[in-house]
């Protein structure tokens, strides 16, 4: 009849679980290996590697199992023995349980890369298998069993204890936070007391969760290690809690080079934006000079460099940042890259064509535009729009691209004292003498307040048209005045004056050919207030 032989594997975690036990049993068994080990309690005790004639590793495992059935409560009560044998020429190590054999050790159980004697394995094993034996003796004293019972409650009890009193502490502290905001104590302005206690407040009940949570997991790692059935699952928690928190300080610790480096690149690209301030603010001065570079770009350039800069920097910094090389970390770039490129087209439209209005410096802050229907002060040119303070008052939003794509009339660009070139037209029919009509228009212009009359008024004839002519007049409108103001002022005078001189505005539309030419006699090309040219000598 063959021997059983026993080989051993250990995944009993150290109290700090930076070491573990010799490598006789395997951290990660394949499920070859797990066949071969012997489990007491889920606990592994040794991994069988040695074969002797028929009989496999696996075979001796379940041999082992069946005689761990056969053992009685009074087998229990004896501690474990080690008697040495020699089995199939090859020395070995008995284990006997009151008298009764258990299983055989032998040295082709041995892993060479355990560095162990037969000896010493013998004595680990033992060590383990006295653990699992007092677990069973545990699990068939019932006095034991009570008692753990009754600790459990009582631990539990007081648990709730402490839940109940972080509770209580929680609802005092907002309390004292609501107190001190009604009594306007502490140092802390009332008006910012009002948000930091509450958030306060809510990171102590914050804290009062973690610690429950803590509490609730030390009390059942401990009451799972008062049971024989259950120790296995407490070892468990134990060795999953360590195993995290070892995790986590080798991760912070291995994290720490790469956050330096991160660290330096934030510094040195810092560093050198503070440096391009610098030389932008004296660009912006008027004391420093670069080709392409006006003092009214500036802005946006030092925008677009900091974004340029700032991206360049988290490029080389990213292959240093915890987690870069990581699925989940690939998978949120993925997807925010998705989502940038979705939704960032129209965006980006009106960015470009924003950089567009500002480097073709086509429109400045308080110029008078007109675009589209729109007319009035630019009040800001943004990256995305423009807004307009129309006569209303009205502040009229207008996407940049838009305003690209539309014809931009600018009324004040052309002077440099701001001043506005304004422009208002009128159609009279063909029976008033167009000099009549010019002196009219360059009087009614002559008695508006809001005229720079430095400027001399100018009148055009635009169109001769089937039933009247267009005239045109246009001023230059003192620096500071409304263009609606001054437009209105501009109208009433020209009524006025047309009404003087007995000259109808409105515009001649026939319903049918009249008798006679509208036309106007040579005696009365020059009416008042027209004047006819003198004549040299």
């Amino acid at each position: 009849m063959s021997k059983r032989v026993l080989a051993f594997l250990t995944c009993v975690v150290t109290l700090f679980a930076f070491c573990s036990f010799a490598a006789e049993p395997r951290q990660e068994p394949s499920d070859q290996e797990q066949a071969r080990t012997v489990y007491i309690f889920h606990h592994p005790i040794v991994m069988l590697q040695a074969k002797f004639g028929l009989t496999t590793p696996e075979e001796r495992v379940l041999r082992i199992r069946n005689t761990l059935r056969h053992f009685e409560h009074a087998d229990l009560l004896a501690p474990l023995e080690i008697v040495p044998v020699t089995r199939y020429n090859q020395p070995g190590r008995l284990f006997v349980m009151n008298g009764k054999p258990l299983m055989l050790l032998a040295q082709a159980d041995l892993d060479e890369g355990d560095d162990l004697t037969l000896d010493q394995a013998a004595q680990r094993v033992l060590a383990r298998l006295e653990a699992q034996r007092t677990a069973l003796r545990d699990q068939f004293n019932t006095g034991w069993l009570v008692l753990s019972a009754v600790k459990t409650v009582a631990g539990l009890a007081l648990f709730l204890l402490v839940g109940y009193g972080a509770w209580r502490s929680w609802r005092w502290v907002r309390q004292y936070y609501r107190r001190q905001i009604a009594e306007n104590r502490g140092w802390i302005p009332k008006s910012w007391r009002r948000y930091t206690g509450a958030i306060e407040a809510r990171l102590y009940g914050l804290l009062m969760i973690l610690l429950g949570i803590v509490a609730f997991y030390v009390w059942l790692g401990w009451a799972l290690s008062l049971f024989p059935w259950t120790r296995v699952w407490a070892t468990s928690l134990g060795d999953w809690s360590l195993r995290v928190v070892r995790q986590i300080a080798l991760s912070i610790v291995s994290a720490l080079p790469g956050l330096m480096i991160v660290l330096i690149i934030f510094i040195i690209t810092a560093f050198i934006l503070k440096l391009l301030k610098m030389v932008l603010r004296q660009v912006e001065a008027g004391r420093l000079q670069f080709p392409g570079l006006h003092p009214e770009t500036v802005g946006a350039t030092r925008k677009l460099i900091s974004v340029t800069v700032w991206l360049f920097a988290l490029s080389a910094a990213y292959p240093f940042l915890p987690g870069a090389n990581s699925l989940a970390f690939k998978g949120i770039s993925v997807f925010f890259g998705l989502m940038l490129t979705l939704g960032s087209a129209g965006v980006m439209n009106h960015a470009m064509s924003g950089l567009v209005l500002i480097y073709s410096r086509a429109l400045r802050k308080g110029d008078i535009i007109r675009v589209a229907d729109n007319e009035g002060e630019v009040s800001e040119i943004g990256m995305l729009a423009t807004k307009i303070i129309t006569r209303e008052n009205y502040v009229v939003t207008v996407p940049n691209a838009v305003v690209v794509s539309g014809k931009i009339v600018n009324l004040s660009a052309h002077n440099k004292d701001g001043s506005i070139n304004l422009t208002v037209g009128v159609t009279i029919g063909y029976d008033t003498p167009w000099r009549q009509v010019h002196a009219m228009l360059e009087l009614a212009a002559k008695r508006a307040s809001c005229v720079d009359l430095t400027h001399p008024p100018l009148v055009r004839q635009l169109e001769l048209m089937d039933w009247y002519i267009s005239y045109e007049l246009q001023v230059r409108l003192l620096p500071g005045q409304a263009l609606a103001i001054a437009r209105n002022a501009l109208y009433s005078n020209i009524q006025d004056v047309f009404n003087e001189f007995n000259v109808q505005i409105m515009s001649p539309n026939f319903v049918m050919q009249p008798e006679g030419n509208i036309m106007v006699a040579q005696e009365n090309w020059y009416a008042a207030p027209a004047a006819p040219p003198k004549r040299e000598g």
